[in-house]
C-alpha cells in the first residue's frame, strides 16, 4: 500500500495517534531501551522520515507516552477509596501501601519514569520538554492533593515532598529491581547474594511510609509551642 500523507488536521491527530498506540503496543513487549524508532517506523507502515514529521524523535513519542501513563495512573488513584479513620501514622501507611502497589501494577510507566531524566527528556527540542514540563507539574499538583486529601496532616509542604521522594525512589528502585539476566544468575548462584535483591513494592512502601511518618513528627515538633 502505498504510503498517503495526512492532509487535515483530523488526519495529522490520527496519524499520531497511531504511532502512540504502536509504541505503546511496543512497550508492553520489550522494555524503554530496547524501543527503536526503525522497529516503530515498520510497526506503523511509514517511513522513518514520515515518523519525525509527526514526532521530532524517539524520545518524543516515549515522553507523550509518558505523560499519559501517569494521568491514568493518577486517576486510577483518584478512584480508590481508602478508609478515613485511624491515627495520621495509619494513613499514611495505607496511602504508601496504595502508591507502592498501583505504581507496580503498571510496568510500563515504571520503566518510563526510571528512564526519563536520563534517556527521555535528551535529543528533544525546548519546546517538546516545556510541553513535557508543564504535563508533569499538572501530574504532580494532582498527586499532592491526592495525598494531602488521604493525609492533611502533611500540609502543602509535607504533601509535595511526600510526592517527590516516592516517585524519585520510584525512578531508582525499579531498574534495581529489574537485573540484568547476569545480575539475576549472581544472586541465584549464591545465597549471600541473593538478599542483594530489591523488592520494588517494599523498598517503595517503606520510604513513602517512612517519610510520611517523618514528614508528620516534623510538623508536630514545628506546632509545639516553646515554653516561655
Amino acid at each position: 500500500m502505498a504510503f498517503q500523507r495526512a492532509r487535515t488536521d483530523e488526519q495529522r491527530a490520527q496519524r499520531r495517534r497511531q504511532i502512540l498506540e504502536a509504541a505503546a503496543g511496543m512497550l508492553t513487549e520489550m522494555p524503554v531501551a530496547q524501543l527503536s524508532l526503525n522497529e516503530l517506523s515498520r510497526r506503523v507502515g511509514l517511513a522513518k522520515a514520515n515518523v519525525l514529521r509527526y514526532f521530532e524523535s524517539r524520545e518524543a513519542v516515549l515522553l507523550v507516552l509518558l505523560d499519559a501513563e501517569v494521568k491514568d495512573w493518577i486517576t486510577a488513584l483518584e478512584a480508590t477509596e481508602l478508609p478515613g479513620e485511624g491515627t495520621p501514622r495509619e494513613r499514611g501507611d495505607r496511602l504508601a501501601e496504595l502508591l507502592a502497589v498501583s505504581m507496580s501494577a503498571r510496568p510500563v510507566l515504571c520503566d518510563l519514569l526510571s528512564t526519563q531524566a536520563a534517556v527521555l527528556e535528551h535529543n528533544i527540542s525546548a519546546e517538546a520538554a516545556i510541553g513535557h514540563k508543564l504535563a508533569a507539574r499538572q501530574s504532580i499538583e494532582a498527586l499532592v492533593r491526592l495525598v494531602a486529601r488521604h493525609l492533611p496532616e502533611l500540609g502543602p509542604d509535607g504533601a509535595v515532598a511526600l510526592v517527590e521522594t516516592t516517585l524519585l525512589m520510584a525512578m531508582t528502585a525499579w531498574p534495581c529491581s529489574h537485573p540484568s539476566e547476569a545480575v539475576q544468575a549472581a544472586y541465584a548462584s549464591d545465597p549471600a547474594l541473593s538478599g542483594m535483591r530489591i523488592d520494588f513494592i517494599d523498598l517503595l512502601r517503606r520510604t513513602a511510609a517512612v517519610t510520611a511518618s517523618g514528614l508528620l513528627a516534623r510538623q508536630e515538633t514545628a506546632n509545639v509551642s516553646p515554653i516561655t
